[in-house]
């Protein structure tokens, strides 16, 4: 099992803490990782673009000239493609990009991702986060005393100081165990959980 510095708010070590090896020590699916991310990507797209087809283009009714004897190319309407204003040619249409990943292929992803970053060494874990307000600048301070900048932070239950806190932070997401996703593990710098997330972690995905 892998062991990890536990920190305090202030950055310095405060203890050390176990992670289970059946979620932080699996051993990393690159496929499933992908599938997850392309997942999410495409199950956030709204799928709402709409171009029109050449029947659906206004105008065009009358044949612009005659079959014949003109010294032009043959046309049919003023509303086919390769006129300006035309329709286009397979014009997109509002369509669904979602598609589904079984249970187990998530938990695996997700096992993966989290494994990748303590092997990384971008996985922090603190006592606890606790704010008195809401301050983004504590949050700030906080996150810059643990090195993370960038970081998804991993709460074990909503806690509204803390998250208000970080809102205005571009770089910085807060998520509670039950909503984090592989996306947005990979995509934050680091992950900084609190001991309480780590523990409800490994009892709801071990």
């Amino acid at each position: 099992m892998a062991n990890v510095s536990v920190y305090n708010m202030e950055g310095q070590a405060v203890g050390t803490m176990e992670l289970n090896d059946a979620v932080f020590g699996v051993e990393v699916n690159e496929h499933l990782v992908h599938m997850a991310v392309v997942q999410q990507l495409a199950n956030n797209r709204q799928g709402t673009q709409s171009a029109k087809t050449r029947a659906e283009v206004s105008g065009g009714g009358k044949k612009p000239w005659r079959q014949k004897g003109t010294g032009h190319a043959r046309q049919g309407s003023t509303r086919a493609p390769q006129w300006t204003g035309g329709g286009m040619v397979f014009a997109v249409k509002p369509r669904d990009y979602s598609f589904k990943l079984n249970k187990k292929e998530k938990r695996a992803a997700l096992k993966s991702a989290l494994t990748s970053r303590v092997e990384a060494g971008q996985f922090i874990v603190v006592d606890e986060l606790k704010f008195e307000e809401i301050k983004t600048k504590k949050m700030v301070a906080v996150l810059n005393n643990l090195q993370a900048s960038k970081a998804l932070v991993v709460l074990d239950s909503m806690d509204e100081k803390v998250i208000k806190s970080a809102a205005n932070l571009q770089d910085v997401k807060t998520a509670q165990v039950n909503t984090i996703n592989v996306y947005d593990v990979l995509k934050y710098g680091k992950v900084v959980a609190t001991k309480a997330a780590v523990e409800k972690i490994e009892e709801v995905y071990a």
